[in-house]
């Protein structure tokens, strides 16, 4: 349902906040307008680097997999449980993100994630077994599981709506970062002796522990305090905070439309409802989807699979660093489209490099044409890092109404790692009973059906304020 935004103001900032340089527009250069820049810019950065911890944990092990399975003499049925442990760990905290991040608030929702990945790198380097390696992946899993509902969820209800695209995709910048890192940690730290796997996991403590003293400096969320606790005056200083260039009559309209949009009559048992079923059904098919590109498996066994293509060990582990900076790279492009072009053009766009890059791949291993398959990897990486990459975190964090946000980032996010634990599991096992053309076809098929779907059913969100966007999407109160 299209909604008419032309004689409103939007919620939370305006245009002249210039995200492209993320500095003040032409239009305003005063020193206030600088500071109000700047101040957004630190709480999305803070919170976005729970994404640098959450890439940087979920691909290190791909540095060190083959050297624990040699270490303990774990079976392939094992070690794929081993790997994917951190996977289990973040379905746990994606399903339960939610709870937390309602009832005790985005801030010290995001300061507990640095805690468990402080906790879990540290477990890591010293685990004397391979329970001990498992619980304390798992406990670094749980923080990635919450961290993908409170951070995007977080920076989305700080963010002025016209940037709110580039703003909550640092989130994903961030993750990509993480994964540039851990690949390029791991290469650095490979030659330096037999615990070389155990440096690889345990330095995640030193960025986690700055990150958690960052977090300190946040502020609360304002929908949150104003819709969830209910303390209007601590929402309203927030919201002054945010915006310091409003009037007093401004800043209270911004105050009473969270308001009415977080008073609907419906409870958090009520969310599961007909009313629902669109964001419902959009959340749960992009993380489905997500998945079936086979993302998570060549990111966790890119060594291995570049080995397949005859490459020695030591430049298969450098072709991986190829991995991460093409997804940094390309992350980029995204972010700078987003908002630009919008989320529904940039999953079109991905859907058809992932269709040519897998089936490229696939034919590849089919005619035993492997020099062609790291480039196509590299293209696989930058299609996912422009589509889905970009856009899913964001999309997920706008779709649903601020009573159900995070109830609706939890579906998302535990729906993505429920797929990437599973195909994370059996990775191993599928290219030892398939051929790795196969697989790779398998994947492109997944997303050639992906591309049916955003042609056919999804939404723009781009631009939107979070309050009209229920309106949009047909779930406001009285529109069913």
């Amino acid at each position: 349902m299209p909604v008419d935004n032309s004689s409103a103001r939007p919620i939370i900032g305006g245009p002249a906040f210039d995200m492209s340089t993320f500095t003040a527009s032409s239009a305003d250069t005063s020193g206030k307008r600088q500071a109000f820049n700047r101040q957004i810019l630190f709480w999305a950065v803070t919170s976005a680097l729970a994404g640098f911890l959450f890439g940087f944990d979920t691909v290190v092990i791909s540095g060190a997999e083959q050297k624990i399975q040699a270490l303990w003499g774990l079976s392939s049925g094992v070690h794929g449980f081993a790997i994917a442990s951190a996977l289990y760990g973040t379905v746990l905290g994606s399903l339960f993100g939610a709870w937390p991040t309602d009832h005790f608030g985005r801030k010290k929702t995001l300061l507990c994630i640095g805690v468990l990945y402080v906790i879990s790198a540290v477990g890591c380097a010293f685990a004397n077994g391979i329970t001990m390696f498992i619980v304390a992946r798992a406990i670094g899993g749980i923080g990635i599981g919450i961290s993908t509902v409170a951070a995007p969820l977080y920076i989305s209800e700080i963010a002025p709506p016209a940037y709110r695209g580039r703003l909550a995709g640092m989130f994903q910048f961030n993750i990509v970062f993480g994964i540039l890192v851990a690949f390029a940690s791991n290469a650095l730290l490979a030659g330096i002796g037999e615990d070389a796997w155990r440096w690889m996991l345990g330095v995640a403590a030193f960025p986690s522990i700055a990150y958690t003293v960052m977090c300190l400096g946040i502020p609360e969320s304002p929908r949150w305090l104003i819709g969830r606790k209910g303390d209007r005056a601590a929402g309203v200083k927030v919201l002054k905070l945010i915006e310091p260039d409003a009037t007093p009559a401004e800043i209270e309209a911004d105050a009473d439309a969270i308001l009415a949009a977080s008073s609907e009559r419906v409870t958090s048992a009520q969310f599961w409802t007909w009313r629902l079923r669109v964001p419902i059904m959009l959340a749960f098919v992009i993380a489905f989807f997500n998945q079936l590109s086979g993302i998570n498996a060549i990111l966790y066994f890119a060594p291995r699979i570049f080995a397949m293509t005859g490459l020695g060990a030591k430049a298969a582990l450098l072709q991986s660093v190829g991995i991460g900076i093409t997804n940094l790279i390309f992350t980029f492009v995204g972010l700078w489209l987003i908002d630009r072009l919008g989320r529904r053009t940039l999953l079109f766009i991905g859907s058809f490099g992932y269709i040519v890059s897998l089936g490229l791949t696939a034919w590849a291993f089919f005619t035993e044409h492997y020099s062609i398959v790291p480039v196509c990897i590299f293209g696989f990486i930058a299609a996912h890092a422009i589509g889905q990459g970009a856009v899913i975190w964001v999309f997920i964090s706008e779709i649903f109404p601020n009573r159900h946000r995070a109830e609706g980032q939890t579906l998302g996010s535990s729906t993505h790692w429920v797929f990437a634990a599973l195909l994370t599991t059996f990775f191993p096992k599928m290219v030892s009973l398939f051929s790795p053309g196969a697989v790779f076809s398998f994947f492109a098929l997944m997303m050639v059906l992906q591309l049916v779907w955003v042609t056919t059913m999804v939404p723009e969100t781009n631009g939107i304020p979070l309050e009209q966007m229920q309106k949009r999407l047909g779930i406001a109160e009285g529109q069913i």
